[in-house]
């Protein structure tokens, strides 16, 4: 059963990074980063953005502490997820994110991106990396993601 692409997101407080995967469920691509501002505001961002690449499932990162636990940002997150699935009725699942951030820091350095553009793209980066490890991880389990 075809279920749509697939929507990564790495929620912080002031932003969100979105990315979202190619038809096969093999990439992830960037989309953009959206200026949060409320949970209605960012509602309707993330919904343009479902309805135009046909989302059928969102997968946001989990920022949790090194030891495995959930903090305070884990918790907003987990929140966000809750209210995103209720409102949209599209299946929303938890990724742990443990060091995506630096990934995509890392990554930005290596592309010799000034401060201010790595500012402005970081979050995007960062969604594609968390949606890009579970596409990874769904193939290495036996199967494209559509099949899960």
């Amino acid at each position: 059963m075809e279920m749509g692409r697939i929507m990564g997101l790495d929620i912080g407080d002031r932003t969100i990074g979105v990315a979202v995967s190619d038809l096969l469920g093999i990439t992830a691509q960037g989309v953009q980063t959206i200026k949060r501002r409320n949970f209605q505001w960012d509602l309707q961002q993330l919904e343009k953005v479902i309805k135009k690449h046909g989302v059928g499932k969102i997968i946001v990162g989990l920022p949790k502490n090194m030891n495995g636990t959930i903090g305070a940002q884990g918790e907003k997150v987990l929140a966000f997820a809750e209210k995103l699935e209720k409102t949209t009725g599209i299946p929303v699942e938890a990724w742990d994110e443990r060091l995506t951030s630096v990934s995509a820091e890392k990554f930005l350095l290596e592309g010799d991106m000034s401060r201010k553009k790595r500012k402005e793209v970081i979050d995007k980066i960062a969604a594609v990396i968390i949606l890009q490890n579970y596409l990874d991880y769904k193939e290495l389990k036996g199967g494209r993601v559509k099949d899960v």
